[in-house]
């Protein structure tokens, strides 16, 4: 009796590989690694569309970037901005 086993070949989803933390980031550099590492995930527009269902508080999700639960352009950094020193 021979047994075969079949294996399913997953893809490879960045989040599994990168750090964890990086999609949670408080810096917006950060940030946009992890947006620009979703750019290639096969998954991208299920993990959105079920972030945007779910209501996602924060974090990265598919590409795009949750911020008290709506999608948000870019993170500023925190903080108050600095001084122009030409406007001084």
């Amino acid at each position: 009796m021979t047994t075969t086993v079949l294996s399913r070949q997953r893809p490879v989803l960045p989040c599994h590989v990168e750090e964890a933390d990086l999609w949670f980031a408080d810096n917006p550099a950060d940030l946009e690694k992890a947006k620009d590492l979703c750019g290639a995930c096969p998954l991208r527009a299920q993990c959105l569309s079920a972030a945007i269902e779910r209501a996602e508080p924060w974090g990265v999700w598919g590409g795009e970037i949750f911020e008290g639960g709506t999608i948000i352009a870019r993170k500023r950094p925190r903080g108050r901005p600095r001084k122009d020193a030409a406007a001084a």
